[in-house]
């Protein structure tokens, strides 16, 4: 794969002079991308081709907004992880389970196969892994504010590892979703467990 840096954010502008963007296209090929991975094939495996026939427009739609398919699997990726909340700032708790639950949408559970099928090629393929960095920092960035912030105002303790306790409130969720144990612990309120489990620990 050619490196990221013609990747752009999904709120760009990508279109030819003059030519109006349609929404509508915009999303169907991006859903057509996240089907197809879902389905089980590999981000090497998904060609513009099968994108264009799935979402039912022509090669040309989709070349006029992304420039690669390296940044069209990079919007994908973002469309399905969908915006960040407005966080209310009141509290460290309530800000980090408003977090947690915006990677549970239910758009976001629909394609939990997404991530499980791309994670190999992201350890093994070092654009894509790039490009998956790209999606997920400022999302990351977000959480380690709220961390840090806690620990200015005194909720959370001083020597807290932000790194390590971002770690411990992010990786559950992913391991859900990839391994449906649901079962074991269900959804309800997940978000407020895990946040209250690493609180215990991390609070002042």
């Amino acid at each position: 794969m050619n490196a990221m840096s013609t990747s752009t954010d999904a709120g760009q502008e990508r279109k030819a002079p003059g030519r109006p963007r349609n929404a509508q296209a915009d999303e169907a090929i991006l859903e057509a991308v996240l089907e197809l991975l879902n389905e089980g094939q590999s981000a090497a495996a998904v060609s513009i081709e099968a994108v264009a026939a799935r979402a039912g427009v022509g090669k040309a739609t989709i070349y006029r907004r992304w420039p690669n398919k390296e940044a069209l699997l990079a919007d994908a990726v973002r469309a399905m992880k969908g915006p960040l909340p407005e966080l209310a700032g009141v509290s460290v708790r309530e800000d980090l389970i408003a977090l947690i639950q915006a990677n549970r949408t239910p758009h976001a559970k629909r394609y939990g196969n997404v991530t499980a099928c791309l994670l190999p090629e992201i350890i093994k393929d070092e654009a894509l892994g790039r490009m998956h960095r790209a999606v997920i920092e400022p999302r990351r960035e977000v959480m380690r504010e709220v961390l840090r912030r806690g620990i200015a105002t005194g909720e959370l303790r001083a020597d807290l590892d932000v790194e390590l306790t971002q770690l411990m409130l992010s990786g559950p969720s992913m391991v859900q979703s990839m391994l449906r144990l649901q079962d074991l612990v269900p959804d309800e309120n997940f978000a407020e467990k895990i946040v209250d489990a690493v609180l215990r620990g991390a609070s002042a």
